[in-house]
């Protein structure tokens, strides 16, 4: 299955831009009369048909169309502080979004030992994951944010923080939430949040929670979480 990432589709006709077109001609060695299906990112899956193959761009006509394609019954929000190196970082993106994930905030903390991020960098690797298990939503790549304005935000989620100071009361995400529900997930960096960061979020509704006995780093504690929110979901 060809699949591209058209997320201003919004005809029954529809021109990839140069990069998608190049890829679909030079790459997949398509042509007019071949089928590929198309996401918009939103729930909307699509099946088209290539009508005009120029070297700068491919048109296509949509031949059917299906909107919420396999949606999920919950919405998981993780706000994860960037791991010092990126690859960390993004291969969390790439199995969040194989699994099963709505929203990433990067969240900057007072131990971050990463405080700029490539917002266009890690969207790219986001689609790519998309574009490879065959998903129609795409996850919400949110700017990188500040703990303190991120606590600030008002939602109606399951909010919890995951952190590994001993001896403070702590629960499993499933003695925590409901299934099929919203939820936001704290993930720190590797030094953990800072005790004044912790306080902060409980203060702010935000239920301790612990992953298990081992200590784990950011990128596999944010994706353990995942994998467990999908699980309880299923």
């Amino acid at each position: 299955m060809h699949l591209f990432y058209t997320p201003d589709i919004d005809a029954t006709e529809y021109l990839l831009n140069e990069e998608e077109s190049k890829h679909c001609l030079k790459v997949l060695r398509l042509g007019v009369g071949d089928v590929v299906n198309l996401i918009d990112g939103r729930g909307g899956f699509y099946e088209a048909e290539i009508i005009e193959a120029g070297k700068r761009n491919v048109k296509l006509r949509v031949t059917h169309a299906r909107q919420e394609f396999q949606k999920r019954n919950h919405h998981l929000h993780i706000a994860i502080a960037p791991t010092k190196n990126i690859d960390r970082l993004e291969w969390f993106l790439e199995k969040a979004t194989e699994i099963g994930i709505d929203e990433i905030t990067p969240l900057l903390c007072e131990r971050s030992e990463r405080k700029i991020v490539k917002e266009d960098r890690l969207f790219k690797v986001i689609t790519s994951a998309v574009k490879q298990s065959l998903q129609a939503y795409h996850p919400v790549l949110n700017p990188l944010t500040s703990m303190s304005d991120f606590l600030r935000q008002e939602n109606d989620t399951f909010k919890m923080i995951a952190h590994c100071i001993d001896g403070v009361p702590r629960e499993y995400i499933s003695e925590v939430i409901q299934p099929q529900g919203r939820y936001t997930i704290l993930i720190g960096p590797e030094g953990d949040f800072s005790e004044k960061e912790i306080q902060h979020a409980l203060q702010s509704g935000y239920k301790p929670l612990t992953l298990g006995n081992t200590r784990l780093r950011t990128e596999t504690a944010a994706l353990a979480a995942c994998f467990e929110v999908n699980y309880l979901n299923r």
